[in-house]
């Protein structure tokens, strides 16, 4: 190619009349272009006159070409990734590209600009160009489970919202209601599915910054940016923390406990004599399951356990309002509000049924996680077909929030069990109805808690191999993450073992984790996209989140109080 530029230069001489150069400081200027510089045009055959006319310095009747950087090509995973997700080239914010060495020759080392068209790229203005705009990604991302894999859709958004949206929590909305009564415990309901319906819809928006081409794929990326990574982590830290590994601990021991039944149950049914594990032991053969599950690499590669889970959780949650409802309201049933003692310990009272109300929705702190596994683009953007699957998800989980609650209430009143429905199904139901029925029902409240088990502790394995990645610049090993898995397991399982007495704290819980829910996405929206001051949509959030602070303080104090004044029994090591 060489050969045929030179010998085109020398059969057509160059003159100051045949060529109208540009000036010289734009033609430095054009030399330096990082997009003319790796731009294919320079390089083809069929362009080689423009590039000769472009590069070529006179001297007589001598024509000598100046030193042109090599064209650098990207390796395939690049060229067809549709994300471009594992480009070491695109950068964020926080983390800024690695510049060659000073002496490097190429114009690239002089630059200190992130936001450059990728050396595979046609030049600047370009569609391609205009198509990344929104895919600026860390280039770590490729190596940690959240992010390994961006080949997501809507079915697989509506699998994972589902799965983590709904569980063993909503069970106990029943115990909400009797606190409540009717009129204020579906009013309090209603607007708090709507308001959670509404952060979820900003948390979806604000996950790509149209500006900045950033993608938070995080929670805690997008609270860091907003407020800041020292107040960012101050807020929101503990509660995801404690949302992704408390719901791990407690879903031991509910996959734990349920276990047990469920072998007691198969067992009476059989008239077998076999002796059940201890607690404990059950504990142990769920952790064993989960751990062994957890060995799966990415967030989408679970999207067939989410979806096992999703169907599972609409399973449980159906057949025990059904039940319930289908054998009629309990003998001397009441439903008047329990409220008893001095007028703080009614208002507390109250405030806890709110938190356990509260509590009942969770899910908010994997919604980016989840949209991040989605290929996107500036036509193409991530935020469709996630708002899709999650209109689909929370259409499904409000057919069993409502029932539970409502038919719940109604079949078993003041009479409800404090732990929810699925004790008083056993407790009320298990000699007028079928085994095969209670089993049923066991065994899938067991594959769901495996399934979300799944889905909540990806979070914490992405943070640690985070640590790894970091540190190293390289990917986590297998062996590595087979280990890092299997300790934070195990891990759970000792807490789990340690504290068997958390389920008992959802009024206390609610409170603390409702700012992730229901006020950081509206402070963060305001932060991030800066509305007109004092417009309606300016107004809306600041007065939700205003609300949501001060009741998320009310809901943490009246749970602390009527554990006090309750009672709780704390039986350290003594799992029942």
């Amino acid at each position: 190619m060489r050969e045929r530029t030179d010998h085109h230069v020398e059969s057509t001489p160059v003159t100051p009349s045949s060529v109208r150069s540009p000036p010289s400081s734009a033609l430095s200027l054009q030399l330096h272009s990082p997009s003319l510089s790796r731009s294919p045009l320079l390089h083809s055959p069929e362009h080689s006159q423009a590039t000769t006319k472009t590069t070529k310095q006179k001297t007589g009747h001598k024509i000598t070409f100046s030193n042109t950087p090599p064209v650098v090509s990207a390796p395939p995973s690049q060229m067809h990734s549709p994300s471009m997700s594992r480009s070491p080239f695109l950068g964020t914010p926080d983390r800024p590209v690695t510049m060659p060495p000073s002496g490097a020759r190429t114009p690239m080392a002089y630059i200190r600009s992130r936001n450059l068209t990728p050396r595979f790229l046609t030049p600047l203005g370009s569609p391609l160009r205009k198509a990344l705009h929104l895919t600026k990604l860390d280039p770590t991302d490729a190596w940690l489970p959240i992010t390994e894999s961006r080949n997501g859709n809507a079915y697989y958004a509506a699998f994972h919202t589902l799965c983590s949206g709904i569980g063993i929590q909503a069970l106990v909305l029943p115990v909400a209601f009797t606190i409540l009564g009717w009129s204020w415990g579906v009013i309090a309901l209603t607007l708090a599915f709507i308001w959670q319906l509404y952060t979820l819809y900003l948390l979806v928006n604000l996950h790509e910054s149209s500006e900045t081409g950033v993608r938070y794929s995080r929670y805690m990326q997008l609270a860091n940016a907003a407020f800041g990574e020292r107040l960012g982590k101050t807020l929101a830290l503990f509660p995801i923390m404690y949302l992704s590994a408390g719901t791990c601990i407690a879903l031991i021991i509910i996959g734990g406990s349920t276990s047990k039944i469920f072998f007691q149950v198969v067992c009476a049914a059989n008239e077998c004599k076999a002796e059940t594990l201890t607690t404990v032991e059950w504990y142990l053969v769920f952790t064993c399951g989960a751990v062994l599950l957890s060995q799966l690499p990415n967030l989408n590669s679970i999207a067939g356990v989410s979806l096992v889970g999703a169907i599972t959780a609409l399973g449980y949650c159906t057949m025990i309002w059904a039940v319930s409802v289908s054998r009629g309201r309990l003998p001397n049933v009441s439903y008047n509000p329990v409220r008893v003692g001095s007028e703080v310990s009614k208002v507390f009272d109250v405030l806890n049924a709110l938190g356990i109300i509260s509590f009942a929705f969770r899910g908010h702190n994997l919604i980016l996680e989840i949209q991040a596994t989605m290929h996107s683009s500036e036509k193409h953007p991530s935020m469709v077909p996630m708002w899709k699957g999650v209109k689909v998800s929370y259409t499904l989980i409000a057919m069993c929030l409502f029932p539970l609650a409502i038919g719940g209430y109604w079949a078993y009143g003041q009479l409800i069990p404090a732990s929810g429905m699925l004790t008083a199904l056993f407790a009320y139901h298990s000699q007028d109805v079928a085994k095969s029925v209670l089993a049923l029902t066991s065994i899938l409240v067991i594959i769901n808690s495996l399934s979300s088990f799944q889905i909540y502790g990806m979070p914490i394995f992405d943070e640690l191999e985070s640590i790894y990645v970091m540190r190293f610049k390289k990917p986590c090993p297998w062996w590595l993450r087979v280990i890092i898995r299997a300790v934070f397991g195990f891990t759970c399982f000792f807490l789990a073992v340690a504290i068997p007495f958390l389920a008992s704290l959802a009024g206390l819980v609610g409170g603390m984790s409702l700012p992730v829910t229901l006020v950081y996405p509206c402070l963060m929206w305001l932060k991030v996209k800066k509305p007109k001051v004092y417009s309606p949509i300016w107004l809306l959030n600041w007065g939700l989140a205003v609300i949501g602070i001060v009741l998320s303080g009310l809901l943490t104090a009246a749970g602390v109080y009527v554990l006090i004044d309750n009672g709780i029994k704390f039986n350290f090591f003594k799992p029942e």
